[in-house]
């Protein structure tokens, strides 16, 4: 039986993909680029080749990139469905935040108009 991974398996992974700042630039490059080989993404990069992927490797698992064979090359894309569910995992944890710190605003003010 395919398990899938539930929402907080993907916010999960992104966030601890999005961790090192290389596959950060590396996802910037991608998408700066549309598709790209490891080897033209080094180009740009202080690592190596074999570094860029390893951590390619590690954007792949976490869903934040394709790949994709084209003749001897592999090839990379960024797959933002990953990225997106984490957004919107933030925006409700902001919201959340948002509406627990008016309602402390809310007390604090009714709290001041008591004691004046």
């Amino acid at each position: 039986m395919d398990q899938r991974p539930t929402r907080a398996d993907v916010v999960d992974s992104v966030l601890a993909a999005l961790a090192d700042p290389t596959r950060r630039q590396l996802l910037d490059l991608l998408a700066a680029q549309g598709q790209a080989t490891a080897t033209t993404l080094a180009d740009g990069l202080p690592v190596s080749r074999q570094a860029v992927v390893k951590h390619l490797a590690v954007l792949d698992a976490a869903g934040l990139v394709d790949s994709m064979k084209v003749g001897r090359e592999v090839r990379y894309a960024v797959c933002p469905e990953a990225l997106d569910t984490t957004a919107r995992w933030m925006a409700a944890l902001a919201a959340d935040w948002d509406r627990r710190l008016a309602k402390i605003k809310r007390a604090a003010e009714a709290a001041e108009q008591e004691t004046q």
